[in-house]
């Protein structure tokens, strides 16, 4: 594995979401001295909490699944998370509705999980599922070490008996046609391969290696943290605090001093010249480029995967029909991807709703709950998003109103997030779920966390090694402190 060359005493992190605090611990717990600079007030990035309406809520991730990587970084500096972090495994872990008015609860548990499909589609649907099951850990154990867990120099890197393995498994054919192989039901299947989104691929041209995304979910389980989730980055942040690291909040990095390929010292924008052995940054591809003053060398250009409308409102009413997470699918499917993927709003939209309070009950009136609708990013779709956004909106509630949440059209909308507003907060092609997971950009042939013409200089976050989500990212942190203090 290519380290960073020279000496590596100080590093500078730039960005305290998950990525730059995993990276923060690992070099902590390697020796290293490290100054955090975070140009918000506090961590968290992508998956941080605000107070929105008067309630603390998930401006970003609210699914969070794998916990023991996030005590992997905490045990870098001989911290837990147990005690830091209340997590609670939710059960279930969705909640799912469907066009046709049937609701199926997604269990972690096999046994439960198995009886509840028996219930909604017949014992050759519950057998399919546990073998479903048992494909989908094989599947994770075969990637987890040598091609989730690893830094790449080069594809070769890739050769050995667990991509013999991988390919024995089938994860180079495509998803959708992977799970078909188990469940005959075309309700379930989709609940089983919606997470490709997240990867920013449809499932129908989705690797079938990317079924670990349900593996994650439907398997290991999900977790919500008693506060939200940005009291996970809290505790990765006092942690890194207690063990020694210089963390700056609001302090935003201008530009990267650069003397022939190697960084001598970050600058802020008030004018701090920080200087540095080493550096990592976080923030999305085109904005890591800038700092560096660089151009990227790709023969192909980054592909974005699609974005997302977010909505926090306060309600006043309680829906049985709401889980913690709950899963509004439309009647149509496959030409939800297409719409979403050639620039198009959903027609028919499949909707996701999250209501924290089902698990975490809120003092006083009022409980707030975020509404997500995938769309086109910046890049695909030119929606003039200040001018339809407030329609989006009003459209968006008619539909759940009209799936079972009457009533919902009274509540208090107090924010609508739009690709627009993403990428005001520096997120390339106004996504947060930064680059396709396509073939071209997965593994070795990712963007990699080393940056050309920089030599000291190493990238972490989701749009590098290994990707998009919570125990993705907190891996890239752990990948980018090995290639400096490995």
């Amino acid at each position: 594995m290519r380290t960073v060359p020279g000496r590596t005493d100080h590093v500078v992190v730039i960005g305290a979401g998950l990525a730059g605090l995993s990276a923060t611990l690992h070099l902590l717990g390697a020796g290293r001295s490290v100054t955090l600079l975070e140009a918000a007030d506090g961590p968290g990035g992508r998956a941080a909490s605000s107070f929105v309406g008067g309630q603390r809520v998930d401006t970003g991730a609210t699914v969070l699944t794998m916990p023991e990587y996030l005590d992997d970084a905490l045990n870098a500096v001989g911290a837990k998370l147990a005690g830091r972090v209340d997590l609670v495994p939710l059960h279930p872990a969705y909640r799912a509705h469907f066009a046709d008015g049937e609701t199926l609860a997604l269990h972690t548990d096999a046994d439960a999980m198995a009886a509840e499909i028996r219930r909604f589609a017949g014992p050759r649907d519950a057998d399919g599922y546990l073998r479903l099951r048992q494909w989908l850990t094989k599947l994770y154990v075969a990637q987890r070490d040598r091609f989730i867990a690893t830094n790449f120099d080069s594809p070769l890197d890739l050769l050995g008996p667990q991509l013999a393995r991988l390919v024995a498994l089938g994860g180079f054919g495509r998803l959708s046609p992977a799970i078909a192989r188990f469940l005959p039901d075309e309700r379930l299947r989709r609940l089983f391969s919606f997470q490709s989104l997240y990867a920013g691929v449809p499932p129908q041209r989705a690797l079938a290696a990317y079924a670990v995304i349900a593996y994650m979910d439907t398997v290991a389980g999900v977790y919500y943290p008693k506060g939200g989730m940005g009291t996970v980055a809290s505790a990765l942040a006092d942690a890194a605090v207690e063990a020694g690291a210089d963390v700056r909040y609001a302090t935003t990095a201008a530009w990267l001093e650069r003397v022939g390929g190697r960084v001598r010292a970050v600058r802020t924008s008030t004018g701090q010249r920080i200087p540095c052995d080493a550096v990592v940054v976080t923030a999305d591809l085109p904005a890591a480029y800038r700092l560096l003053g660089l151009t990227p060398r790709r023969p192909v250009g980054l592909r974005w995967s699609p974005s997302a409308v977010v909505m926090h409102l306060t309600v006043d009413h309680e829906w049985p029909a709401l889980d913690h997470h709950t899963i509004f699918f439309g009647q149509a499917w496959d030409r939800t991807f297409s719409e979403i993927t050639s620039g198009s709003l959903m027609t028919d939209p499949s909707l996701l709703v999250t209501n924290p309070a089902a698990t975490d009950p809120r003092p006083g009136g009022g409980r707030p709950l975020s509404v997500l609708a995938p769309c086109p990013n910046l890049a695909t779709g030119r929606i003039d998003w200040p001018r339809v956004g407030p329609a989006y909106r009003d459209e968006l509630l008619r539909t759940l109103a009209g799936r079972g949440l009457s009533g919902i059209g009274d509540a208090e909308v107090h924010e609508v997030v739009t690709p627009a507003d993403w990428a005001a907060r520096g997120m390339g092609a106004g996504t947060p779920f930064s680059l396709a997971h396509t073939f071209a950009q997965t593994g070795p042939f990712r963007p990699r966390n080393l940056v050309r013409g920089a030599e000291n200089v190493v990238l972490a976050g989701c749009g590098t090694t290994p990707g998009v989500g919570i125990p993705p990212v907190v891996l890239s942190g752990k990948l980018a402190a090995a290639r400096i203090a490995d």
